[in-house]
């Protein structure tokens, strides 16, 4: 029997209904392969290990220790990397696994935690811009700048952030595999929302979405 700890969302990823006339467009969660190589640096974290190998290997030969003296120091030194890889990979596969993003008519909704399940909820009058950014492997990240009088806790809503906006955290959809058709449902929905000539999708890697002043007003 399958069981899923999110059985008691009448609809996934969100806590509610909606309220009447808001339709929910678009649903997605993160890849956990691009999650554990983009957010949680899984493979930054395992060049850091294996140079510190190399570096223990070099200082042991240096010194004139014998190849198993070199080899034994090395052990718990590759135990380490690999429960420290292991652990960050576990995390990411585990948020995938409990992260859904939602688009609807009105406002997009991040649903993310592995122990403590919190749904950020951003309706469309809040926002001011967003970026598509897509990467090589296919995976693509959009991130939601929000109005300058709007305040977003970095803890509440980390790891779906914008890298480097620390001051003022971007929410962000991390590691879609289908970012370009939620780009483009977001920019769609935007303009129904504040009116045809609100929002403008470009094409390029880093694709902006602008939103119109239309938009920023309605808060």
């Amino acid at each position: 029997m399958s069981h899923d700890d999110f059985a008691f969302e009448k609809i996934r990823g969100l806590p509610s209904d909606l309220p009447r006339g808001e339709e929910l467009l678009w649903q997605g969660s993160p890849t956990w392969k691009s999650l554990a190589i983009h957010t949680y640096y899984v493979r930054i974290v395992a060049l850091y290990f294996g140079a510190l190998l190399l570096w223990r290997i070099g200082v042991g030969i240096g010194a004139g220790n014998s190849f198993s003296a070199v080899a034994l120091s090395c052990v718990w030194l590759l135990g380490l990397g690999s429960v420290a890889a292991g652990l960050l990979t576990m995390i990411a596969y585990l948020s995938s696994r409990t992260t859904v993003y939602s688009i609807t008519s009105a406002r997009v909704l991040l649903r993310h935690g592995i122990a403590v399940s919190v749904t950020v909820n951003i309706p469309f009058t809040l926002l001011e811009a967003a970026d598509l950014r897509q990467r090589k492997d296919g995976n693509g990240d959009i991130s939601l700048k929000l109005r300058k009088d709007q305040r977003l806790g970095y803890l509440v809503t980390w790891p779906h952030l914008r890298p480097g906006y620390i001051t003022r955290p971007q929410p962000s959809f991390r590691s879609l595999p289908d970012a370009r058709q939620a780009a483009s449902v977001l920019g769609e929905a935007i303009a129904r929302f504040a009116g045809p000539s609100a929002v403008r999708t470009a094409t390029t890697t880093q694709a902006p979405i602008a939103i119109g002043p239309r938009t920023a007003a309605t808060a």
